[in-house]
């Protein structure tokens, strides 16, 4: 697996994970397996620099991207997403 695409906004995330064609292989890690190992090493990560109580929420939005026409508006998306942030309910200027 690797992070393909990715923006940090204020208050959210937006990333593409690459999965590797694991044909064969015994265990299949599932989307929230793989969310779940992410935030939880973001955490720790991000803890060991700075004291936090909590990093992430729980819940957490997936889109299985299914082919090219698919990915290439998602990472459209990411990567115009902090041009449409302050049109974004929760933004402010603090």
């Amino acid at each position: 697996m690797k992070v393909d695409q990715y923006v940090i906004m204020p208050n959210h995330i937006h990333v593409i994970f690459l999965l590797e064609n694991t044909a064969g292989a015994c265990s299949r890690p599932t989307i929230k397996d793989i969310v779940c190992a992410y935030k939880s090493l973001t955490t720790k990560q991000c803890k060991s620099v700075h004291p936090i109580d909590k990093l992430f929420q729980t819940s957490f939005y997936e889109h299985v991207i299914r082919g090219r026409e698919d990915y290439e508006e998602i990472a459209e998306y990411i990567m115009n997403n902090p041009k449409q942030w302050e049109l974004d309910k929760l933004y402010s200027k603090e």
